[in-house]
């Protein structure tokens, strides 16, 4: 004879359900105010409302928690045509209804239930802080970004075709979507850490976020200011080269999201070039905390649109290149076709090569020797910008630590494979 566990038990789902109830009712409780315009709606209503959501779809189905859902919303806008506020708002009518299917979901998924009604529970308590957030902390910029990545992620990936087209098979819509999502989001997480820290920590934290939007860039950035202003070198050194850290760990991010066999034979050299960028970074923060520190960050924008859609025309151009050299010398036109795009961007020849990976045309381990040809050439092109904008002090600090990155990352490799 088969015995029923206690959480079987309908009693069980039905105590979820009040449970849920008193839960939601005590914080709408606090919020019922005092006087002749208080809130109707407190703990016993919800209680009971949660209750009777249960007891519908027992009795009746869907079909009765339906119409009870009717019920109560039609009661609901009863209690809002009659509210003596002048702008009496419908989150207690929304809850309450909430509730009442929630009561009804314990009867099927009582989990499910119970963590959306600490959801709920958390949003309606939370008022306070989050409309100061949508109207004080949150800039217009910052929301129109957000809706873009939302819509970038949640809207336009979904339709992106999930196969490789074009000539030479080189092209997979969803994959360089893919990673235009991963840079759109890497950029905006940079900003945010960036705003919530604040410039006190200096340029290394700002150095560092600054890179997974360009680390060449940055780099000449940190060059004219440590040019500009000498109190500012060590820290500017320090943000130059952990914008190179941030390098690695957005490759490491690009080729999880790509190809993670790839990945899989990269990441000795990959861990080598970004502990050694990490050490070297590290020593010059220490040494800048003595330096004064800016009074303020230009934060710009937390990503641009423009800048990823260049990304991913580069990436599609590079994964063209690669192919068809690819095609046309073998393994070696790989590794000239990344060790040029490497010059401008070595994630997108990263990408570009995971890319053959994927669709069989190389092994992971031939990936190694062009993406570790890619990060050779950004690294020259690096060494320039810094040669361009910083001043001596800043080009002597700045290219032993970028040659000891990129020897890391070729020591890395020696120890994986037989190139040597």
């Amino acid at each position: 004879m088969n015995s029923m566990s206690l959480t079987d038990q309908p009693i069980f789902a039905y105590g979820i359900a009040l449970a849920i109830g008193l839960l939601i009712g005590a914080e709408r409780e606090r919020r019922k105010g005092i006087g002749p315009t208080r809130s109707a709606m407190g703990i016993r209503t919800f209680s009971t409302a949660s209750l009777l959501g249960a007891v519908s779809l027992t009795l009746g189905g869907s079909m009765l928690l339906a119409v009870m859902a009717l019920a109560v919303a039609g009661l609901s806008m009863m209690a809002f045509a009659l509210s003596q506020e002048q702008d009496p708002g419908l989150t207690t009518e929304v809850a309450l209804l909430l509730t009442l299917l929630l009561g009804g979901l314990t009867m099927r998924e009582p989990v499910l239930a119970s963590g959306l009604a600490v959801i709920l529970t958390i949003l309606l308590s939370a008022r306070s802080f989050l409309h100061r957030f949508a109207n004080t902390i949150l800039s217009e910029t910052e929301l129109n970004d957000a809706l873009i990545l939302a819509a970038a992620a949640l809207v336009l990936l979904p339709l992106a075709p999930d196969q490789y087209l074009g000539p030479f098979n080189a092209l997979n819509p969803r994959t360089i979507w893919k990673i235009v999502i991963l840079i759109m989001f890497i950029s905006a997480t940079g900003y945010i850490s960036l705003r919530v820290m604040g410039p006190r920590i200096g340029l290394s934290i700002t150095g560092f976020t600054s890179g997974f939007v360009s680390s060449a860039a940055t780099i000449s950035a940190m060059g004219a200011r440590s040019a500009q202003d000498s109190n500012l070198l060590w820290g500017a050194i320090a943000g130059a080269v952990l914008s190179t850290v941030a390098t690695f760990i957005q490759m490491t991010v690009v080729l999880e999201a790509t190809n993670q066999a790839t990945l899989l034979a990269l990441w000795l050299p990959l861990a080598c070039a970004g502990a050694t960028a990490a050490a070297y970074g590290v020593l010059f923060t220490i040494i800048a905390l003595s330096q004064k520190a800016p009074d303020a960050v230009n934060l710009g924008q937390p990503f641009s649109l423009k800048t990823a859609l260049l990304f991913a025309a580069t990436v599609s151009a590079v994964m063209l290149l690669a192919a068809a050299l690819q095609h046309w010398l073998g393994k070696e036109g790989v590794i000239v076709a990344a060790a040029i795009a490497g010059f401008a961007d070595t994630h997108s020849a990263a990408v570009a090569v995971a890319s053959l990976v994927a669709t069989g045309k190389l092994s992971a381990n031939e990936a190694v020797l062009p993406i570790l040809a890619s990060l050779t050439t950004n690294s020259i092109t690096k060494i320039v910008l810094a040669m361009l904008s910083g001043n001596w002090r800043f080009i002597s600090a700045i290219i032993p630590g970028l040659i000891m990155v990129i020897l890391a990352a070729w020591v890395g490799a020696a120890f994986t494979l037989d190139y040597f």
